[in-house]
């Protein structure tokens, strides 16, 4: 699998073992940085990432920064990326089999090496499930005038409606 990684300044560490460990693993791997810890801006690594994989340079993306949160943010800018920040297994196997997550973001800083390692691992064995999950993936990309339509009438009047499920998919 081809594996695009990036970090900041407070993730960089953790980054570099993971491209140590995804090598070893047998994995191709697209390092965009950084590579020490000179404070940089985390938004250019988490759009670096995510384009990589939604351009099909890279099959999926790993992120890191301090927190998890900023670079996921980031990431998820670019059209086509699902980035879930993710602090145990559990949550990288959902994201992956519920969400379809191609982008998985990780904090240094929250984070112990070992849980972070087995993150990993999860995220990129788990398929996704699809199945009744697929339309509600596809729905995550559907966000244009007639949605913003849609929810601003749920605002007004307080309810969400046409948020069925389709009966095959029950």
């Amino acid at each position: 699998m081809k594996i695009a990684l990036g970090a900041d300044h407070a993730g960089y560490e953790d980054k570099d073992r993971i491209v140590q460990m995804l090598r070893d693993a047998g994995h191709q791997v697209l390092d965009f940085g950084t590579h020490d810890a000179t404070p940089v801006d985390y938004p250019q690594y988490g759009y670096a990432v995510g384009e990589a994989v939604a351009s099909g340079h890279a099959d999926r993306g790993i992120v890191v920064c301090g927190s998890s949160l900023g670079i996921a943010m980031a990431a998820n800018k670019v059209p086509g990326i699902r980035c879930a920040p993710v602090c145990e297994p559990l949550s990288a196997e959902l994201a992956r089999r519920h969400n379809d997550a191609n982008v998985l973001a990780l904090s240094e800083r929250l984070t112990g090496w070992e849980m972070i390692e087995r993150c990993v691992h999860v995220f990129l064995e788990t398929p996704f499930d699809g199945g009744r999950h697929a339309h509600r993936v596809a729905q995550l990309f559907e966000f244009g005038d007639m949605q913003r339509e849609r929810t601003l009438v749920a605002i007004e009047t307080g309810a969400v409606t046409d948020a069925s499920t389709p009966k095959e998919l029950l």
